[in-house]
């Protein structure tokens, strides 16, 4: 097989044509918002059965147990509770561990921001009360601590949730024999549900505990993910409409970046490197993007009229800022047929210019992370859009 050359070329980009979000499959167009929601559930089916897999419900036996709660966290500032998600019962059942940041001085429920993270809860800050877990042990204390600035998010009047994505599905190519999967039939079929599409449904379980708990405003839940899990946080965004605010971070392809550019990472590299992130369908795609029924700006068009930021970085050429930015911008027409405003910007802003309308836009100086610039844009950003407390 040829090496992978990727193209960061702007110059090469292929001629291509996007599909319209508002025009149905049969041709005829969408010409309101009652009729939005019918090509909404046919953009949603195709994203299930081309790229992400169909979902399962949520199990019949889920329950949730509250495993550890210090009123007195991060030195009096902050609730710090540990939540398990059981997903069936029984003691072998999978599960998945929530570790959830509160104010302390919250007067009603709080506002919350959620997202997966890539190795462990415990890695999200040094305190040695946060529970290790096990299917992580050789990730260090704190390690990625500089992605979840809890401090800095409690300070903004949010609370912070997150979950280990391992907990969900491991991040590798074992034929969903272990994880959520195995708690489900597995079907042979081409459009059976891949490792981000059991990343997306764990994103929604904790929507589920997040409505039963009295303490976060389950009205006011953003959905947040970088890289793999920017991707997975669209996705569950797509599929749950309870999720207030959804924020992709240098999600790229796959994610927020349209695939007919090309341009950095593509479809056929995705699926080679990563088989288990998808169905099997979208391996028919592999260096066929203009045969897909699909594209990313059509995803992102799924969140409206919720508000949505996407954000990119400008050494990240393998995310493909610019088709971000792209996907962003061509999801502008739904937002605008439901009454809203769209992205605010005809062509793509420059560095540390963000674009705060419905549809929310930054690119920063810097290579693929989260930083304190990115969390600062998506708390204003809340903000602006009525997220934060009343």
């Amino acid at each position: 097989m040829a090496e992978f050359v990727a193209n960061y070329d702007e110059d090469k980009v292929p001629d291509y044509t996007l599909p319209d979000p508002l025009v149905f499959e049969d041709g005829t167009a969408v010409q309101n918002a009652a009729r939005w929601h019918k090509r909404r559930a046919e953009i949603l089916s195709l994203f299930e059965t081309h790229m992400y897999g169909k979902m399962p419900a949520a199990t019949a036996g889920m329950h949730f147990e509250t495993r550890y709660v210090n009123d007195r966290a991060l030195e009096g500032t902050a609730v710090r509770r540990e939540v398990r998600v059981h997903f069936a019962a029984g003691a072998e059942a999978p599960w998945m561990d929530i570790l959830i940041h509160l104010p302390k001085d919250a007067d009603g429920p709080a506002p919350l921001f959620v997202g997966l993270n890539f190795n462990g809860n415990h890695t999200t800050h040094p305190d040695p009360e946060i529970t290790l877990n096990d299917r992580a042990a050789n990730a260090a204390r704190g390690q990625a601590a500089s992605r979840w600035p809890v401090t800095r998010v409690l300070a903004r009047g949010y609370g912070l949730g997150t979950i280990y994505c391992g907990d969900l599905d491991p991040d590798c190519d074992d034929g969903f024999q272990n994880g959520v999967h195995a708690l489900f039939e597995r079907q042979n079929a081409g459009d059976a549900w891949g490792t981000i599409g059991a990343w997306a449904w764990g994103l929604i379980r904790a929507m589920d505990y997040f409505v039963a708990d009295e303490a976060i405003d389950h009205t006011r839940v953003a959905a947040m993910g970088h890289s793999r899990l920017g991707k997975t946080a669209l996705w569950a965004g797509a599929r749950d409409e309870r999720f207030a605010l959804v924020i992709s971070n240098n999600s790229g392809c796959g994610g927020a970046a349209l695939s007919r550019r090309r341009y950095g990472e593509t479809v056929g590299r995705i699926n080679t490197r990563f088989p288990h992130w998808f169905c099997d369908h979208f391996k028919q795609y592999n260096e066929r993007e203009d045969a897909l029924p699909i594209d990313q700006h059509q995803l992102i068009a799924l969140m409206a009229p919720r508000p949505v930021y996407v954000a990119s970085a400008e050494r990240d050429r393998w995310a493909d800022p610019k088709g971000e930015f792209l996907g962003a911008k061509h999801a502008d027409p739904v937002y605008r047929l439901l009454g809203t405003d769209g992205l605010n910007a005809e062509n793509m802003p420059p560095v540390h210019e963000p674009v705060t309308s419905r549809i929310g836009y930054h690119i920063r100086a810097g290579g693929h992370d989260v930083t304190d610039y990115d969390w600062d844009r998506y708390m204003d950003f809340a903000d602006e859009h009525g997220h934060k407390r009343a």
